[in-house]
């Protein structure tokens, strides 16, 4: 019967530790790691779409300084042009003036200049006369028809340098707005993503803790369970090392429980130890190796080499053991005031937590 119960307790024990890594594993399996992959590449891409934001902003405001220098130099062109459609028009007022002198005083021949001249120098000095006004007319002509052109050729420039700067400035608008709005868009989605991972997270972490409690809840009965059977032995002739075993004196290792709390706060990890991550074995192992005792990694192996200490005997760094005498599936070191420090579950750190549950004590 008391084999039974034991057997009982140690299958009890067991399926919760089942219970636990499914539930542990479960937690932690792809979601959370493929969503931080695609957190990672989509940041990888948000860095250099920063890039060709960065250049298609820098694009576009040279296109818009070059329509500024356009525009600019399309308000100094039209003052030349105002001059130029001013004497345009002074062109044509002579040559209407003159036209109108010419139309007044009819065809004037050199005939009539010859017999209305009273003296040869009378008749020289309106010779010369008529021929600068010949001159002068073709001269003012000739303006004219250069201001027409020059007006014509200052618009016509103005109005293609124009488009040209304007055509420019759409397009850099356009690659820029279109690099933004790619930037935008990642930037939301990085946002998305990375709530989602904090809600994977937090799930994770409620499931992991009510993995835990569920745990230290069948590590409970079984450790009760356990205790029954044990107190049931040892009113027999034959004892075992259950958790009722007288103090085996000793001054055990204290400074063991210093070193454990250098690496509070260190992940757990399984089959991990080492300062980047522990397990609870290789967290007792580890602190152990520092004060010349080299350990199994292994809770029942550490069990199993210690000699036994009830849990009212525990000293500061002695080990406390959950399971039974068969199998012990967790470990701790020790503090005192019924606290160890331990490294728990996947999701948790190495921290302070109860021996509520433990099984038995070993010293080394």
């Amino acid at each position: 019967m008391r084999l039974t119960t034991t057997r009982r307790a140690t299958v009890v024990s067991f399926l919760s530790l089942a219970l636990f890594l499914v539930l542990i594993c479960s937690a932690s399996a792809s979601p959370i790691s493929a969503e931080k992959a695609r957190l990672k590449a989509v940041e990888a891409q948000l860095n250099k779409v920063h890039v060709q934001s960065d250049v298609a902003v820098e694009r576009y405001d040279q296109a818009t300084g070059r329509l500024h220098d356009v525009q600019a130099k399309i308000e100094q062109n039209q003052h030349l042009l105002k001059l130029a459609e001013y004497n345009l028009g002074l062109a044509n007022e002579q040559l209407e003036t003159r036209a109108r002198q010419m139309y007044m005083a009819q065809d004037v021949g050199i005939i009539d200049v010859l017999l209305s001249s009273r003296s040869f120098d009378e008749l020289v000095t309106q010779l010369d006369m008529m021929r600068r006004l010949g001159e002068s007319d073709a001269a003012v002509a000739a303006a004219a028809a250069a201001y027409r052109q020059e007006i014509k050729d200052r618009r016509l420039a103005l109005a293609s340098d124009k488009r040209a700067a304007e055509t420019l400035v759409a397009q850099r608008k356009a690659s820029r707005d279109q690099v933004l709005a790619l930037q935008s868009q990642l930037e939301n989605t990085v946002g998305g993503l990375k709530t989602q991972v904090a809600v994977l997270e937090k799930q994770q972490a409620a499931a992991a803790a009510k993995a835990a409690a569920r745990a230290a809840a069948a590590r409970a009965a079984a450790a009760k369970a356990a205790a029954a059977s044990a107190s049931s032995a040892s009113s027999s002739p034959s004892s075992g090392v259950g958790g009722s075993v007288p103090d085996p004196g000793g001054s055990g290792h204290a400074a063991v429980v210093a070193i454990a709390q250098r690496y509070l706060g260190v992940p757990y990890v399984w089959a991990g130890a080492s300062p980047s991550g522990f397990d609870c074995s290789g967290l007792t192992m580890y602190c152990y190796a520092q004060v010349g005792i080299s350990l199994s990694h292994s809770a029942t192996d550490q069990q199993r080499a210690s000699t036994p200490v009830s849990l009212a005997n525990l000293k500061p760094g002695d080990l406390v053991f959950f399971g039974s005498a068969s199998f012990s599936h967790h470990v701790g070191i020790y503090v005192g005031g019924g606290e160890m420090i331990d490294a728990p579950f996947t999701g948790a750190v190495v921290r302070y937590d109860s021996i509520s549950g433990a099984w038995i004590g070993g010293r080394f």
